[in-house]
């Protein structure tokens, strides 16, 4: 297949198979190095605060050691790429070829292809072996062909889908998984779409700038914050479950109403960073207050405070929920001192460890000590 510098159309022999009712997998072979005519890897980025993309960052040494491998006197590789394609790629059937089965028939991919176009713009992308594509088009070798499975997908929410299912069963970072989670369409497993919402919230905490977590959420995208995204999400699954938020939740879909919880969320966290401002914004190892220890244990206070609200149908604003976290101020060690549990039970600042213990016993004092400025205040 000649490389052209115009556009044209590339025709590939393909066999198509249906899978269910309506999904159609294109499978074809093709030389290696062309696939980056009409494929791109799209890494995982932000722009604007979006997300864009969703491809991990090359392993370089795992690329090094399958193009030593391809470079090797007689390579295989049976394992084919996944390749989405938007709707600009077609398939033509063989209908003069006698069809093989009722579930597959033979005829050709036509894929545009135009080489000046940028790497965002093209047909295809690659969801699954994206190292071995890399490994190729490094090699020194004239051709090496590949396998490819490709499905046309509706959307790059769809993409996304396919990109979670695919790499699920691999050693995928799982917050890579919860970062996409929000902008992906179609079914999913039931433990990723218990995921899906709390990630949304995140995102929407993360992202919004006026939000007292905006870019301190550690996350691949966000690789500067010092907050790890579990702890966040660890805070707003326990609220979603049985706390504060559980009220705004619609338990039919697993959503419920994002924005009065955003309010509710930013109104808290807002107030905690007014309160405990010394502690606010620094590295865990710094701030007990920014480690998963300090991040949970206050999600239910956030919870106690709100539930004197329910009962009113009030939503706390900031000032409220200053005015019930300034008598912890100073019962709080989150950078220095001494935590003081009891009368034969004190900890240092920074002994306190993101684990199910700790958690407890820092969130029961927390909540202790609120409950009595309550009934102090009476």
């Amino acid at each position: 297949m000649s490389r052209a510098q115009n556009p044209y159309e590339l025709r590939v022999p393909t066999l198509e198979v249906r899978q269910g009712k309506s999904r159609r997998l294109y499978m074809f072979a093709i030389d290696g190095k062309q696939l980056s005519d009409f494929t791109t890897v799209s890494r995982v980025k932000r722009e604007d605060g979006n997300l864009d993309g969703y491809q991990r960052p090359e392993v370089l040494a795992h690329v090094r050691a399958i193009r030593n491998y391809i470079e090797s006197s007689n390579p295989m590789i049976p394992n084919a790429i996944v390749v989405a394609f938007d709707d600009r790629v077609r398939f033509e059937p063989e209908d003069c070829l006698p069809q093989s089965s009722q579930a597959s028939r033979p005829g050709c991919l036509v894929i545009p292809v135009e080489p000046a176009l940028p790497d965002e713009d093209k047909p295809g992308w690659i969801v699954d072996g994206q190292q071995r594509c890399a490994a190729v088009r490094e090699a020194d070798v004239n051709v090496f062909p590949m396998c490819v499975t490709a499905f046309i997908a509706a959307s790059e929410g769809e993409q996304r889908t396919q990109f979670i299912l695919v790499n699920s069963t691999k050693p995928l970072p799982k917050g890579l998984i919860y970062e996409l989670l929000p902008s992906t369409v179609g079914p999913l497993p039931p433990a990723l779409v218990r995921k899906r919402f709390p990630s949304l919230i995140l995102e929407r905490l993360n992202f919004d700038e006026d939000s007292p977590f905006f870019q301190l959420i550690r996350t691949p995208t966000a690789p500067d914050g010092v907050i790890k995204d579990n702890s966040v999400l660890r805070m707003l699954e326990n609220s979603l479950s049985d706390g504060c938020l559980y009220y705004h939740r619609d338990p039919d879909t697993g959503g419920g109403n994002i924005e009065e919880m955003i309010v509710l969320l930013k109104n808290y966290w807002k107030a905690v960073e007014t309160v405990f401002v010394d502690a606010w914004g620094m590295p865990p190892r710094r701030s007990r207050l920014m480690h998963g220890v300090g991040i949970v244990s206050l999600g239910f206070v956030m919870d106690a405070i709100t539930d004197r609200y329910v009962a009113l149908n009030q939503l706390p604003a900031e000032e409220d929920f200053i005015a019930h976290l300034e008598p912890l101020r100073d019962l709080c060690s989150w950078t220095s001192g001494v935590w003081k549990f009891g009368l034969d039970s004190t900890r240092r600042w920074n002994e306190l460890q993101n684990t199910t213990s700790d958690i407890r016993l820092l969130t029961n004092y927390l909540l202790a000590k609120y409950q009595q400025s309550v009934r102090q205040s009476y």
